[in-house]
This record gives structure tokens, C-alpha cells and sequence, in this order.
């Protein structure tokens, strides 16, 4: 007897279902995708235990002939192609008609659909794959598929699947973005008997958009219109002219002071099919190229159109994931269209910039005049005063991270009054402005500055090619500070030649005064400092709510009249889920209606306009973290987004005392030499160095 057989059809449904169904996420996809290509306009879905016990769909669109309802679960049974042709240019979303066979090998499944032409309609009831009835009912016209107690006859697969908030999340998810594909239809999500999202019937895009994300989201984002460009083909054996192919575009994208920390906020539809593809997802990078910070991504709500041959849709068994035959200029399309809007909505220049790439993380606080972007119309120089040419050749640090900052901040007017911010933790004014000369560093030729992590220093030669910094005049406000030395070599005493060997000094250093309100200058006897202002007070604050939190002693600060915000029904989700972590951290909420929230207390130090910010970016923490990290991991991640909030911004003007206390506090932490994205707080030079790139040793 052969050692190859056929396998059963129970068996080879079951390995279908591994391929389409893969959480109850998958389960709605498919059959919301059928209820669409049915023509349908009000769709309600209900959900309970995040879909493991209940999936019910329904819907007011085609429905099947009863013939028809028992023949479409067989395997490959499909009423939506013919021969494989059609294969080249499908254009409903649903062309396999593995959806249902999979899922009802899978679960127990009842479907009930009438096809407006038939008085009566069908009742089909199938478990585990096994037909178990078949009858005729009075039923309306449209149809509603029912799906129980998900992966029960496969145990293996039941233990794969998340909590039921994680599940429900991916399906709020889902459902929301076909929602925003087609703002023409009616989409009810229920769980347990909750409304997560329900938005009726919209005249356009816009007012889609502004039903699911709100007014606020909606004010920050920037409307492509209606893009299109033209793609000659050249002709085939069968044609004898070239074909022109015409693409659009359209949908919302974000300015670039938009910034998130993960790609969650990307919504791409082709043809009306939700996918994720690398190419746009590259053409949304290269647009925002220089725009944004490294790491950090734009909401984009993306609608491409095109000739259904122009793109395979048949490239994954999930249909998520699609092949274009044009791929480049796709790309070039997209990301044009996108740079293009943003160079035309003309964002005001104080956009968060962090060169050293962190994710998601702004470091410039509301007044940072000068912070412009190529490929953006600069902001043009104050009237009042303008860089001179010295100052613009000397406002260059040896350090690639800081470079493009300086030289966009020496041509730019200085913040004309203190930020209205509260500084969290920082001694009140003496009650005069701070003197202190302002420092202005360029590079020798000589070895490369080092950079201090605790028991050494690592050399920056790949980020600079200069060494001790030199002090050279900084303009009008600028004090010229030198080293009085004599043209012989002098014997230095060795505790000044060693490098240093921890951080711990940082509390001795002697602040000299701020570059552009935003670094520290500090002498001290191992050298100069340079400290960066914001990642410093940072890692303060961070250890400080760890602390607080592990005490339970967190400070809190009651508003004076409840912020109430809106949630989109994912993020319901996640609130739901983490409601008690919140509390523990200093955040007093409560729900207030459908999908709207209510906060009443925040945690100490943080401004009203940075409240909404933080709160979304702890729910964006724990939609991605709760899955992958363990608890206490989830609870740094939200103390340094509280952290980063709180602290001290660039371009804020310190006067000595406070200087003195950020430095003396820094060096009491437990880990002073990175803040808690791992950004560097401190550069050092050696007094070796300094020495050595003036040929004194």
C-alpha cells in the first residue's frame, strides 16, 4: 500500500481553518468582509467572552438562496468567481470560499439568510463541520451567521488565544476601520451588552473620521483631497495601444507634531480592502523622512484605488497582504501625494525633533521657535535679531545628536517669556534673571570626546572628528570664557589626568550656564559636562513614581473641573483593562457615558495640555505591552510616560540654583547615566583630553 493518501475533508478543512482562522478577530473579518460584498448598510456584530462564545453577525445586504445556503459550505464554493481569469481582477473582498467551511470546522455555526426574490429563506446549523440541520424559515431579507463556543473540538488552538479584553481589542479594531471604509453604512459593535461603537450613516469621509476619533483628532489632521496620477502601460500581445492605468488617492494623514509609538494608528485600505503592505508602509516612512524623530509614526488614513489587475490580492490565505505589479510607482505616488499635503498644510516649526531617535518621545516644549524640518518653508528670522555670521559658524557642537538643533536655534528668536509649564520638583526663582555666560563649543582637530557610562568612557569617533571643545565668543549675550595657560608644558596632578570612573561626581560639578536653554555646561575636576536638561530631570522623576508607586504614597493632584475625552472603542477596551493600574499611578477617572471617560485627578506635575497626551499614551503602552511584558515591565513603561511629561522641557531658561539642584539630585538617583528610554544624560570631557587637544601633555 502507497504511503501518500488523500486526506479526509473534515481534515483538510480543519488546516484550512489554521490558515484563515486564527483568533475570533479572523472569524469577524471574514464574515463582515461577506456581509460587505453582499451589499449590506447596517451591520451589528455582537460579541461575548471576546469572541470565544459568541460571534453574531448581521446584516441587511443580498442573502443567499436556499439552494445556495447549503452549497456554500462546501470547500471553494464561491459565487464570486468564474475561471481564472477573473483571478487577475477580483474585486470583491471575499474570492476563496474558504471562510465558512473553515469556520464552521471550528466551531458550532448557525446561519440564517432569505434573498429578497424568495418568500422564505434557510436555517443551516453545522458543528464542528458536521451538518446537523437544514430547514426552510420565515425569516427578513439579509443574513445572520452565528458563531458559538470557537476552537471547541480543538483544544490546542483555544490555548493560543489571549485574554477575552486582548481579543475583543483586535475586534473593536477591526471593526472600526471597515467602518471607516465605508462611511456610507451603519455599524453597531456590542459586548456583553455594551455599545463599543456605533456610528450611523455618514455623508462623507471627513464626518466618519469625526464620529470614530473626535473633533480634536480631526483638527490635527491634514485632508489629501482627491490625489490622482496616470500610468501608461505599454501594450501586451493582446493589445495594440498602451493602456493608461489612473490611480487615487485619499484619506487623512497627520502633521508631523503628531507623533505616535507604533504603527497602530496606520490605516491603509486598497480598493476597500484593509491590508498591511510594506511598500505604502516605506512610502509613509520616506515621507515624513526628517519630519519626525526616528521610531515615532503618523496616524494615516490611507484609501488607494486603482485598476483591480494593477494589484494580487490573492497573495495570503488571510487576503491582508497584497502584491502590486507597478511597486515602485505606487511608492513614488504615495509618498509624493503625502510630502507634498505637508509642505502645503505649512506646520508651525516647533514640532517635537529627537536626533538621537527615541521612540516617541517629544523633548520640545511649547515655546521652541527655530525647530524646522527640510523639505518645510523654514520660519523666517526675527526681526528683532538676526544670527551674525560669527555666531553661525560657531553654534556647531562636536556631537552629530546635537548639531542640527544648534544650528537651527542660533538663527531663531529667543523665547521672550518663561514657559508656562510647571516645573515639577525645581527650586522656586531667586527673583533676578541668571547672568551666567552663554558657551558656544566648536571642535579642534584632535582625538574624539568620550562619552561616560559608569566605569569608562566610550569614544564618539563615529559621531564627530573633533575633541576638546573650544570657547569662542557667542554673540551679543555671549561672555568669552578661556584657559589661562602658559606656552610651556606643565605638570598636571594625577587625579586630574585619570579619566573618571563613575557618574557620582555629578553632584561636585559647578554649572557654568545653558546652551541655547536647553544643555547645562559644568565644570568639575574630572572635566567639563554637558547635560542634557530634559532626559536629566527625567530619570529623576521616573525614580521617583517608582518609589512613590512602590510605597503607595503617589502624589496626585485634584483638577478643578473634571477633563472629559473620548475614547476610541479600542482604547474603551484597554481603559477597562488597566482602570485599577491607573489608579495606582495618581489617576482618579471614572466612565462618563459611551466611550467618553471622565478624569478628575492626575498625577502631580503634569499640565493640563500634557493630561489627554499622557493618558493615550498609556493606553497605547498598554495595548502593545500588555501581551509581551510582564506586569512590572507595563508599570516602568507608564512611569516613564509620566516621566517625560512632567519634566522639564528644552528651551527653558534655568537660573543657578536650579541648575545646582537638577545636577545634585541627578547624581542621588540609582541610574544616573541614561534616562529611561535610554537616551545618554551626560557628555563628558576629561581634563586628559582638553589637555591633550591643546598639546599640553
Amino acid at each position: 500500500m502507497g504511503r501518500i493518501r488523500v486526506l479526509p475533508d473534515q481534515v483538510a478543512n480543519k488546516i484550512a481553518a489554521g490558515e484563515v482562522v486564527e483568533r475570533p478577530a479572523s472569524v469577524v473579518k471574514e464574515l463582515l468582509e461577506n456581509s460587505l460584498d453582499a451589499g449590506g448598510n447596517r451591520f451589528r456584530i455582537e460579541i461575548e467572552s471576546g469572541g470565544r462564545r459568541l460571534i453574531r453577525i448581521s446584516d441587511d445586504g443580498s442573502g443567499m438562496l436556499r439552494d445556495d445556503a447549503m452549497l456554500a459550505f462546501e470547500r471553494h464554493a464561491t459565487s464570486k468567481l468564474r475561471d481564472v481569469k477573473d483571478l487577475l481582477s477580483i474585486a470583491t473582498l471575499g474570492f476563496r470560499g474558504e471562510a465558512l467551511p473553515s469556520i464552521a470546522s471550528v466551531s458550532r455555526l448557525l446561519l440564517e439568510t432569505r434573498a429578497p426574490e424568495e418568500e422564505t429563506g434557510a436555517r443551516v446549523e453545522i458543528a464542528g463541520g458536521k451538518m446537523l440541520r437544514y430547514e426552510e424559515a420565515a425569516l427578513p431579507p439579509g443574513t445572520v451567521i452565528t458563531v458559538r463556543d470557537l476552537f471547541y473540538n480543538v483544544p490546542a488552538r483555544k490555548k493560543f488565544l489571549r485574554s477575552e479584553q486582548t481579543e475583543l481589542a483586535h475586534i473593536a479594531s477591526l471593526v472600526t476601520h471597515y467602518s471607516l471604509a465605508h462611511p456610507g453604512a451603519t455599524f453597531l459593535l456590542i459586548s456583553g451588552g455594551n455599545e463599543l461603537l456605533h456610528v450611523t450613516t455618514a455623508q462623507n469621509l471627513r464626518e466618519r473620521v469625526f464620529q470614530v476619533f473626535g473633533s480634536e483628532t480631526l483638527d490635527e489632521l491634514v485632508d489629501l483631497g482627491a490625489a490622482e496620477r496616470e500610468l501608461s502601460v505599454p501594450p501586451t500581445a493582446d493589445q495594440e495601444e498602451a493602456a493608461v492605468k489612473v490611480f487615487r488617492l485619499k484619506g487623512f494623514i497627520s502633521r508631523p507634531q503628531v507623533q505616535k509609538n507604533n504603527r497602530n494608528s496606520i490605516f491603509i485600505f486598497v480598493n476597500g480592502r484593509l491590508i498591511r503592505d510594506r511598500v505604502i508602509l516605506h512610502a509613509i516612512s520616506s515621507a515624513y523622512y526628517n519630519l519626525m524623530p526616528h521610531a515615532c509614526f503618523p496616524f494615516a488614513l490611507l484609501f488607494l484605488e486603482c485598476d483591480s489587475e494593477e494589484v494580487d490580492v490573492n497573495v495570503h490565505p488571510s487576503k491582508t497582504e497584497v502584491r502590486f505589479r507597478h511597486q515602485s510607482f505606487v511608492h513614488d505616488f504615495v509618498r509624493d501625494t503625502l510630502r507634498q499635503k505637508l509642505i502645503e498644510s505649512r506646520p508651525a516649526p516647533a514640532f517635537a525633533v529627537n536626533p538621537t531617535g527615541a521612540a516617541g518621545f517629544s523633548d520640545v516644549g511649547p515655546a521652541a521657535p527655530g525647530l524646522s524640518a527640510p523639505g518645510l518653508s523654514p520660519p523666517p528670522a526675527s526681526p528683532r535679531r538676526a544670527a551674525s555670521p560669527e555666531l553661525q559658524r560657531a553654534a556647531r557642537l562636536p556631537f552629530s545628536e546635537f548639531s542640527q538643533m544648534i544650528e537651527n536655534e542660533a538663527a531663531a528668536e529667543p523665547p521672550s517669556r518663561e514657559p508656562q509649564a510647571p516645573l515639577a520638583e525645581i527650586p522656586p526663582e531667586e527673583g533676578h534673571e541668571s547672568n551666567l555666560p552663554v558657551l558656544t563649543l566648536r571642535p579642534p582637530p584632535g582625538p574624539a570626546p568620550r562619552l561616560s557610562f559608569g566605569d569608562g568612557s566610550i569614544p564618539l569617533a563615529a559621531q564627530t572628528t573633533g575633541s576638546a571643545p573650544q570657547a569662542v565668543s557667542g554673540g551679543p549675550r555671549a561672555e568669552s570664557v578661556t584657559l589661562a595657560v602658559p606656552d610651556t608644558h606643565i605638570a598636571f596632578p594625577a587625579e586630574l589626568m585619570a579619566p573618571p570612573a563613575s557618574l557620582s561626581s555629578l553632584g561636585d560639578l559647578r554649572p557654568l550656564g545653558q546652551i541655547h536653554n536647553s544643555f547645562i555646561i559644568a565644570a568639575g575636576r574630572d572635566g567639563l559636562w554637558i547635560i542634557d536638561q530634559h532626559v536629566a530631570h527625567e530619570r529623576i522623576l521616573f525614580e521617583k513614581v517608582l518609589k512613590q508607586r512602590a510605597a503607595g504614597q503617589v502624589e496626585m493632584q485634584q483638577l478643578l473641573m473634571p477633563m472629559v475625552i473620548q475614547l476610541t472603542a479600542a482604547r474603551q477596551i484597554e481603559y477597562a483593562r488597566i482602570a485599577d493600574e491607573l489608579q495606582t499611578i495618581g489617576f482618579e477617572t471614572e466612565p462618563f457615558g459611551n466611550r467618553t471617560i471622565a478624569i478628575k485627578g492626575a498625577p502631580a506635575g503634569i499640565g493640563p495640555g500634557e493630561l489627554e497626551k499622557l493618558l493615550f499614551e498609556i493606553l497605547e503602552i498598554a495595548e502593545d505591552d500588555f501581551r509581551g511584558l510582564s506586569i512590572d515591565g507595563v508599570r516602568r513603561n507608564i512611569a516613564a510616560s509620566i516621566a517625560c511629561r512632567a519634566a522639564i522641557k528644552i528651551n527653558t531658561r534655568l537660573d543657578q540654583n536650579k541648575m545646582d539642584w537638577l545636577l545634585t539630585a541627578l547624581a542621588a538617583t540609582d541610574f544616573p547615566m541614561a534616562c529611561p528610554h535610554g537616551r545618554p544624560i551626560a557628555l563628558q570631557y576629561s581634563t586628559r583630553e582638553i589637555l591633550k587637544a591643546f598639546h599640553r601633555i
